[in-house]
């Protein structure tokens, strides 16, 4: 998503849909960035004084027709009561030459049915169990041709403890009550089972990218750190100096966004979903 904004021009308009407090961190003071929410967002919204936040609804959006270059729905598809007339929205605020990226969690996959389980629904609505499903979906609303599909993976981050305040659920007792070691180790575990397999364990969703963009042509970064959730490519981190060989032969890698040790998993050979 970062590489789509980092390509805007001055002065782009951006639409971060269902964001709460911001789906995404940007340095540029050059774009002018409307982080939308049906809720108040608690606190400032993410980012610079080029951010700022609207409270109303996806499906009523008071914009006038054609005006944004970009707009961002990542991971609010799910959270929308009035899906297609959300959709119909977006199709009807963003220029015909402009870009939409979306992601979604794959409402069949361990990960989705965990967090779920977990939390009573987790606010989601809709369930996606394809990606073609997601792809038919927008292209019937929007105006914009699908670019590419790059599938997400997990590092089951929402159960790490250091993410949660107050008393954890007994549920959690099930993952070591958040454990961040007992974290690692599943999910490298997991990833180990889909490599050798060919199943989806170690997957959560999926992102998209259409309208007047490149294609995503980089493999899904399997490598997910299990407390930030940002994810890397197995080179960049071998490049970032900070992967060290541990006992048995496990490679384990310091996050370069905040730190936490991690296993390493050589990357799957596919991005598609």
């Amino acid at each position: 998503m970062l590489d789509i904004i980092d390509r805007l021009p001055a002065g782009a308009r951006v639409l971060d849909l269902g964001a709460r407090t911001g789906s995404f961190t940007t340095r540029r003071t050059d774009l002018c960035v409307i982080r939308l929410d049906l809720d108040p967002p608690g606190q400032a919204a993410r980012g610079n004084s080029c951010c700022v936040f609207l409270q109303a609804d996806a499906a009523l959006l008071p914009f006038p027709a054609g005006c944004f270059d970009l707009v961002v729905s990542n991971h609010s598809l799910e959270h929308f009561s009035d899906l297609d007339g959300a959709l119909r929205e977006v199709g009807r605020v963003i220029k015909p030459s402009g870009v939409l990226y979306v992601a979604v969690p794959d409402a069949g996959t361990l990960t989705d049915r965990i967090y779920r389980w977990l939390g009573k629904g987790g606010g989601h609505v809709n369930g996606f169990r394809s990606s073609s499903e997601v792809v038919s979906m927008v292209e019937r609303w929007t105006p914009l041709a699908h670019r590419s599909t790059t599938v997400l993976y997990t590092s089951l981050c929402f159960l790490n403890s250091r993410n949660q305040a107050g008393r954890p659920q007994r549920k959690l007792a099930l993952f070591a009550f958040g454990n961040e070691t007992f974290l690692a180790w599943m999910v490298w575990l997991l990833r180990g089972i889909d490599r050798a397999m060919g199943t989806r364990w170690s997957v959560y969703g999926w992102s998209f990218r259409f309208g007047n963009v490149p294609p995503e042509t980089r493999i899904g970064w399997v490598n997910v750190c299990v407390r930030c959730g940002s994810g890397a490519s197995e080179d960049f981190l071998r490049q970032s100096g900070t992967v060290r060989r541990g006992p048995g032969g496990i490679r384990r890698y310091l996050c370069p966004n905040c730190g936490a040790s991690n296993l390493l998993t050589p990357d799957f050979p596919s991005a598609s979903g």
